[in-house]
């Protein structure tokens, strides 16, 4: 049996010992280490993959970490981790205390930026290789963007810049025409012309930005790779690689349905068919709700139009795109497009839904304010994994977007507590209002499988109230609802009054009123930021009209909260369950 390669690798300088002719065979375990790894722990899959090849053959030429390699989002650094002294406890990949999912700056000094929102890494490298200069060090700066976020306003941003500068950089594209959904727009349909094997262009969008640009190469075949990089070693200034490789390469599940196998969860790792998960009589994920919804809307009025930027299947807007495909638009890794774009179809009479995660639409806060909000245009923003979001960590989050949106004048903030509350808020949404609306909505499940119900309208700014009590009230955001119902099920049901807020903005003030007026002790729960959030909305509300109540917040704590299981980090937050027991234990003893 011949012996394993990757076993005896635990560092790039260990790489780079061996000879080049067995790089073949290390590219052969570390992509069945990767499968082994993740069929049974979960994680992003098809990304790393795909760049097994050009990750070693990186790391083999390049004097890493003296040479500096930037990773894009990150997705696709498995392969860069497990060569970087982390296989040994790459099991602990996206679990709480474990490695992150994506690279780290306090993980590794391999990790030379941290990431996991696109289109970044062009921008950090050109920072370095000018910092180096200036420094004068003599050393590489590579870039590794995929065709999906190359694509992006800030990848053009970099390059504009790294044309007119006489740097070390290196950016790498690797060009699989996918990012999490296949790769959309001009950009991708003129790299695609571009094919191996194909003749040069005479009008080459890469040269006109003053790179020098070589291939495009078959980014899987080593010998390939470092003519490239040999001929390009000798080149001066910004130099660009056009790889082509295949997401998923080596499981030929992953290699058909490349979307799927993006993050399949469990599987079988000999036949790559995804482990089934017990999922008939479970309620429908939130996503689903919205996007099945926005479809039965659009039936009835063919003003809606929806919007998201590259995440049509985990936003659910895939079901409108495949039944209204001339009404819903995937405008690719361009949050702030996506954003003004809505801006631009609402002034024309259009009723617009922008499907955005709420980690992204952090990308897109200035066109919120000046191009939507400024304007008091009714975009209808259905911000998904709000809340906490689990192993993705601390760059996806969703915890700062009550803080960062509630202080925008003229904006409504809807936080449904369940599938037929989010239903009726689009529904409500749908029929026209004064002013732009964000509905804030988990990643993950609820809890009612009977969802479907007639469209009720929601009048804006009213809460609800759960249950009435005596004792202490419960102001709840959105589904920590169910947390706060299952945890006060042992005290006594007249001790304690909960109430769905509803709407973060406007605040329900007559009901607000009464709640003060009546308790003197009040405790908010919300799966955001405390710090400029629902809390203290509250608190501000109780200073203007001089109360005096007790204000007790449980919600995200002033930190960045990193991976783990949404469970464990609810727990570790506060805002579990078994947490909102222990604060009405202390309360009410």
């Amino acid at each position: 049996m011949e012996t394993s390669i990757l076993n005896t690798i635990n560092s790039p300088e260990d790489l780079r010992k061996i000879s080049s002719e067995r790089l073949p065979q290390l590219a052969k375990e570390l992509r069945e280490f990767i499968i082994d790894i993740v069929a049974t722990k979960e994680g992003h899959l098809g990304a790393s993959l795909g760049v097994v090849e050009l990750t070693i053959a990186l790391h083999y030429f390049f004097n890493t970490p003296k040479d500096l390699l930037v990773w894009d989002v990150g997705h696709q650094a498995y392969g860069h981790k497990i060569l970087t002294g982390r296989r040994q406890n790459f099991d602990t990949n996206r679990k709480l205390n474990g490695l992150s999912g994506f690279p780290k700056r306090t993980e590794s000094i391999f990790d030379t930026f941290g990431v996991g929102h696109s289109s970044t890494s062009i921008s950090a490298a050109l920072g370095m290789a000018i910092a180096s200069k200036l420094n004068g060090e003599k050393k590489q700066h590579i870039a590794v963007i995929g065709d999906a976020s190359i694509a992006s306003g800030m990848a053009f941003e970099g390059l504009n810049h790294a044309g007119v500068t006489d740097t070390d950089l290196w950016i790498i594209l690797n060009d699989n025409a996918i990012g999490i959904d296949p790769s959309v727009g001009a950009l991708k349909e003129y790299l695609t012309k571009a094919g191996i094997g194909k003749k040069p262009k005479q009008a080459n969008i890469i040269e006109a930005l003053n790179f020098h640009y070589s291939g495009p190469i078959d980014g899987h075949n080593f010998d390939s790779l470092f003519s490239a990089f040999e001929k390009l070693k000798k080149v001066k200034g910004p130099k660009f690689l056009h790889v082509i490789t295949k997401k998923g390469k080596g499981l030929q599940k992953a290699e058909e349905d490349q979307v799927k196998y993006h993050a399949p969860g469990k599987f079988d790792k000999e036949t790559g068919e995804v482990i089934p998960k017990n999922e008939e009589k479970l309620p429908p994920k939130f996503q689903d709700v919205f996007g099945l919804t926005l479809v039965e809307l659009a039936k009835e009025n063919k003003n809606i139009i929806g919007i998201t930027p590259a995440m049509p299947t985990g936003s659910s807007l895939k079901f409108m795109m495949e039944e209204f495909p001339d009404r819903a638009f995937d405008v690719g890794i361009a949050e702030q497009h996506a954003v003004t774009l809505s801006a631009g179809m609402t002034t024309q009479g259009k009723v617009v839904f922008c499907a955005i995660y709420s980690t992204f639409l952090q990308r897109a806060y200035d066109q919120v304010i000046h191009d939507v909000a400024l304007q008091n245009l009714p975009v209808i923003f259905c911000i998904d994994r709000a809340g906490l979001v689990g192993e993705d960590g601390a760059t996806h989050q969703g915890v700062f977007d009550i803080a960062y949106l509630r202080c925008i004048p003229n904006l409504i903030i809807a936080t449904p507590a369940d599938e037929v509350e989010l239903r009726n808020i689009l529904y409500t949404a749908s029929l026209g209002l004064e002013n732009p609306i964000a509905i804030r909505y988990p990643r993950g499940r609820g809890n009612i499988n009977n969802w479907k119900k007639t469209f009720k309208k929601i009048e804006i700014g009213r809460s609800r109230k759960i249950q009435s009590g005596e004792k202490v009230a419960i102001l709840s955001v959105g589904n920590m609802l169910q947390n706060v119902k299952e945890a006060t099920k042992k005290f006594s049901e007249n001790f304690i009054e909960i109430i769905d807020m509803r709407f973060v903005k406007p605040l329900d003030e007559k009901r607000l009123h009464q709640v003060f007026k009546k308790f003197t002790t009040i405790i908010t729960v919300e799966d955001g930021a405390i710090s400029g959030g629902f809390n203290e909305a509250v608190i501000s509300f109780a200073n203007q009209h001089r109360y005096n109540s007790s204000i007790i917040p449980l919600g995200i704590p002033d930190e960045f909260i990193e991976h783990g299981t949404i469970e464990e980090l609810q727990n570790l937050a506060g805002i579990s369950v078994k947490a909102i027991k222990k604060t009405l234990d202390e309360v009410l003893t």
